[in-house]
């Protein structure tokens, strides 16, 4: 079976790169071997997870926060049975949509396990049945990524388990301890603890969310504590045993120090994602990869054997959704002999949790490390009337300019919406926009995006309302 392209994995970056090459003319096979498309994501990441973010948080707010808008609504009784069934069901339609749109753009979804053969070759092994090959001019591996295991904690995603088993609780938790305090562990920490369980976040490093913004990581935490979320900083979890249905973990402090032992009745094991290249035999095809697994490319995502590219999780950098599908796109419109290009310095990165954590560009600590003078806007949100009369003012918007030029650098958020509000300023970073070009932009009122235009006028020392 001859292709112009076959692509490895059906996730973000494998079926929008199918897609589009598909929409260029390009005839394009995708193997993924999941029964049901979207990968890692749409399965058991992203969207299940924001499923239950969205109804623990109305949850949280039914028995929390609606008694200061004149609405007594008693203290709400939980059915988790219906709670994940939503979550299913949400997973369930959007799996079916990616087939639909296979169907639609003309893309051939094989079943199976891909093995590279070499040759513009690919072995694709069903689940039942034998083997067959395929032949490309390309080959895309978009392969993904997996939980990265913890020496001295085996997951057997019961007692101890990934984002995968924290998503599929049959009831919530009297104890869970989450190690790790990045995304996945806080927006996981956070349905459970809003769904009733006692929360202990353990994290080697001394603060939350290690990538972000140095004053939003201090807020969010102090934010996230207030929500009921217990954390230890500092700290490393050695060894877990699993006695009579409960975790004994055994923690650490990271510098050194006397060790303690920890009961959990669940523990999520969140400390980061590695790129899955097992099965394929990438050596066989001559792709090379990093100490740490990654496949290697070039700024083109091909690896060092002509005709095999790669996206997404596998090449590492931002291990996001949106990220690989951009290079998808990207990548087809280069097989296509069109100019795709993907802007690292613009891909926005959140945080689920309430309130939601944004950012794009550079944080002040990269700034200072890199000597770049810059100037700073900050506005909290508790100086926006929309986000006052929402009874959701916790949080601010942070903008980054250069000092010289104004152009701008970066953006925190943490505050309501802020996902949203983010976009905003990504599309005004694509385009090289200054910070007084986002100063005078028109902006509705009352409305949370009236914080941006207050940033941005803060930057220049002139804020109207605060």
């Amino acid at each position: 079976m001859t292709h112009d392209l076959v692509i490895i994995g059906g996730g973000p970056g494998g079926y929008v790169c199918a897609i589009r090459a598909a929409q260029l003319g390009l005839k394009v096979a995708c193997v993924e071997r999941r029964p049901t498309l979207g990968g890692t994501c749409l399965n058991v990441g992203c969207i299940p997870s924001k499923a239950l973010l969205q109804s623990s948080h109305l949850y949280h707010m039914a028995g929390h926060g609606m008694a200061e808008h004149g609405i007594d609504l008693g203290a709400p009784k939980l059915d988790l049975a219906a709670m994940m069934a939503r979550k299913d069901k949400v997973v369930d339609g959007l799996t079916k949509g990616i087939d639909q749109l296979f169907k639609k753009n003309k893309v051939e979804r094989i079943a199976g396990s891909g093995r590279l053969l070499g040759g513009g070759r690919v072995e694709v092994t069903p689940e039942e049945g034998e083997s067959h090959q395929l032949e490309a001019k390309h080959i895309v591996i978009a392969t993904g990524s997996e939980v990265t295991p913890l020496p001295g904690v085996e997951i057997d995603e019961k007692t101890i388990v990934s984002s995968t088993g924290a998503l599929a609780f049959d009831k919530v938790p009297g104890h869970l301890v989450v190690i790790g305090a990045g995304v996945i562990g806080l927006e996981l920490g956070s349905v459970w603890a809003r769904l009733g369980a006692e929360v202990t976040v353990i994290e080697y490093l001394d603060h939350v969310l290690p990538f972000m913004d140095g004053e939003v990581r201090k807020q969010a935490q102090r934010l996230l504590a207030r929500q009921g979320l217990t954390f230890r900083l500092g700290h490393k979890v050695t060894g877990a045993k699993v006695k009579k249905g409960k975790a004994e973990l055994t923690v650490e402090p990271s510098a050194g120090g006397e060790a303690e032992t920890i009961t959990a009745d669940k523990v999520l094991v969140a400390i980061g994602r590695r790129p899955v290249t097992e099965g394929l035999d990438l050596a066989t095809a001559g792709v090379k990869t990093d100490e740490r697994g990654f496949i290697q490319v070039d700024d083109h995502f091909a690896t060092a054997t002509p005709g095999i590219h790669a996206i997404g999780d596998v090449i590492g950098g931002m291990m996001l959704a949106h990220k690989a599908e951009e290079e998808g796109v990207a990548l087809a419109e280069q097989l296509a002999g069109q100019a795709g290009h993907v802007n690292y310095e613009v891909i926005p990165s959140v945080v689920y949790t309430h309130p939601e954590i944004a950012a794009v560009g550079q944080t002040e600590e990269m700034l200072k490390k890199a000597g770049i003078a810059y100037k700073a806007g900050k506005v909290p949100f508790a100086a926006n009337s929309r986000a006052r009369c929402n009874g959701d003012a916790d949080g601010f918007v942070k903008l980054l300019a250069d000092a010289e030029t104004d152009r701008l650098l970066g953006a925190h958020i943490i505050g309501p919406e802020a996902g949203d509000l983010l976009q905003e300023v990504v599309t005004a970073m694509e385009f090289s926009a200054s910070a007084e070009d986002l100063a005078r932009t028109c902006h509705s009122h009352p409305a949370l995006g009236e914080s941006l235009k207050e940033a941005a006028l803060a930057i220049h020392g002139r804020t109207i309302n605060l």
